[in-house]
């Protein structure tokens, strides 16, 4: 099965994102180590989305982006050639379904965090501040890109309620829109170019972020005390 990816850097560093199965990606300091992370990524995404995967991923990098950004941060501005043309409202449903499934997965995981103020990790700065630490920080910080991400495509909403609440919200909202589906590039903040399409992927690809490191912070600091795997991440990296 040919996973084809965009490679987005910036000089090494190195941010490869899957263009098949949405929302998975790697990093590595090259595109070497990214690229060889891609089909363990691959396997958990699917188990976990259960989209169809033949078990014999083939990697190729079919689209490229150079960026200013800090992409070793997680930091990207990144539009896939897909992610431009008119959906399907079957392709919208399939991507809309594992969005909420994504924030509902991330709300139980989250949950199951013995102490949401406790954190084994050391502090690191980013390029959006400190990195959090905790189940709260990182469950926090997760559900308030909501308002950011509809916003950028000119649908108003809040992030009030769970992180499942505030982004069924958000849906709903966005379906009030009657040429939604046309998915038309739009010019965002800092210059960025965003989409319907675009605003669905980064929801999962966002949520997979913090969700493999809320996971691998809970297991270190309560020594795996009933933290569910309900993300498939066991072994990725």
């Amino acid at each position: 099965m040919k996973i084809k990816c965009l490679w987005e850097h910036n000089g090494d560093d190195t941010l490869l994102y899957s263009t098949d199965f949405l929302g998975a990606y790697t990093r590595g300091e090259t595109l070497e180590a990214a690229l060889a992370k891609m089909p363990k990524e691959i396997r958990s995404f699917a188990l976990w989305s259960g989209l169809p995967y033949d078990g014999k991923p083939c990697v190729d990098v079919t689209e490229e982006k150079t960026s200013a950004l800090n992409i070793r941060d997680a930091d990207s501005d990144a539009i896939f050639q897909c992610e431009t043309a008119p959906m399907t409202a079957q392709e919208y449903e399939l991507l809309k379904a594992l969005a909420l499934k994504s924030a509902k997965d991330f709300l139980t995981l989250y949950n199951a965090v013995p102490d949401k103020n406790v954190s084994s990790l050391q502090p690191r700065k980013t390029f959006y501040g400190d990195v959090p630490l905790t189940a709260a920080e990182m469950y926090v910080h997760t559900k308030n890109v909501n308002a950011y991400y509809f916003g950028e495509i000119g649908v108003q909403c809040d992030n009030d309620g769970d992180i499942l609440e505030c982004r069924k919200r958000g849906f709903g909202l966005l379906e009030t829109q009657p040429e939604f589906l046309a998915n038309s590039p739009v010019q965002g903040s800092y210059d960025e170019t965003w989409s319907v399409k675009k605003v669905l992927r980064r929801f999962i690809w966002h949520d997979r972020i913090h969700a493999k490191a809320m996971y691998r912070m809970a297991l270190k600091t309560f020594n795996g005390q009933n933290i569910p795997n309900v993300f498939y991440l066991d072994g990725v990296s």
